[in-house]
């Protein structure tokens, strides 16, 4: 029991150290280098280590009491910093998914249905030239001939841009996730709400680990925003950090539309391969392949009962 506890602290404190402290403590070193730099000498290295110099020479800074406040003081400052890019990134999280985004403030909600429209057009656009192409390739093997696919591909290639199923969301990365639900719900007639928590009862052990292992990176993604909003403040003292800031939201964004898309992918193929195995534990014959007959069955087997309808009186 003391082995268990023992390595069980130590990974609590190698996560606490890797996202929160590390990452805080890199914030904290550019919030002084670009408070004592300032915007008129930006990259005068020899300004930062004379005043560093002159911190490390101060009389607090060498009696061991001294050492221990300022080395608490930075891993604190480190740890809040963590803690407030994480909240960030629950924030982050919301805006890059937008499962919710019917329920958002008035203003907020606008600006998404706006945007969720232009993208839908966009997508009509796109999903019309690339069936157009898919058509002529049709009837062209029908007649024996072969038609260029480079069409083809460049015009599913500029929906998938746009977004793999039609748009329900005003992002990106929200429409990927969702493309899984459209999906199964038009091949297999399984609704992935409904589903997965009963679903994720039976997964195998490793299916479960690569799945949220795809969704801890997907938090990481947009995790890195919120660290872009947090460098963009100091850019008032330092132009750099705009830089900086800059970098690391384009980074953020490319991350959280491939962990998007591993997240999504998992998700439809975990539905695919195992949801047949309700089948036993819901005391229903082993079915053959996942047909929408199959899913209407699993579907009246999982979906709650709605409320009873309400009654004259009652309260």
């Amino acid at each position: 029991m003391g082995t268990l506890l023992g390595e069980l602290g130590k990974k609590l404190a190698e996560r606490w150290l890797s996202l929160l402290v590390l990452p805080g403590a890199l914030y904290l070193a550019v919030a002084v280098a670009a408070r004592t730099l300032g915007q008129a000498r930006p990259f005068a290295v020899e300004r930062l280590t004379g005043q560093i110099t002159a911190w490390a020479g101060a009389p607090v800074a060498r009696t061991a009491g001294g050492q221990v406040v300022v080395l608490a003081a930075v891993l604190g400052g480190a740890a809040a910093v963590g803690v407030l890019a994480q909240a960030l990134g629950s924030a982050a999280e919301r805006l890059h998914l937008a499962t919710d985004w019917y329920t958002w403030p008035a203003p907020a909600r606008a600006l998404a249905h706006r945007i969720t429209v232009h993208r839908q057009h966009r997508w009509r656009t796109a999903a019309e030239a690339w069936h157009r192409h898919r058509e002529e390739a049709a009837d062209a093997r029908t007649r024996g001939a072969r038609v260029d696919p480079a069409g083809r591909h460049a015009a599913r290639a500029a929906m998938l841009r746009i977004s793999p199923e039609r748009p329900d969301r005003p992002t990106w990365s929200g429409d990927r996730i969702h493309a899984a639900s459209v999906r199964v719900d038009r091949d297999h007639h399984l609704d992935l709400a409904t589903l997965w928590p009963h679903l994720w009862l039976v997964l195998p052990d490793t299916t479960r680990t690569e799945i949220t292992a795809a969704r801890q990176a997907l938090t990481r993604a947009t995790t890195l925003s919120a660290w872009a909003l947090l460098y963009l403040p100091l850019a008032l003292w330092w132009w750099p950090a705009a830089v900086i800031a800059a970098a690391l939201a384009v980074t953020a964004r490319q991350r959280t539309r491939t962990a998007a898309e591993g997240y999504a992918t998992l998700l439809e193929a975990a539905v695919r391969l195992h949801a047949r195995d309700l089948a036993g534990p819901l005391g229903m014959e082993p079915p053959g392949p996942l047909t929408p007959e199959v899913g209407d069955a699993l579907g009246l087997h999982l979906a709650p009962s709605p409320p009873p309808p309400p009654y004259d009186g009652a309260v």
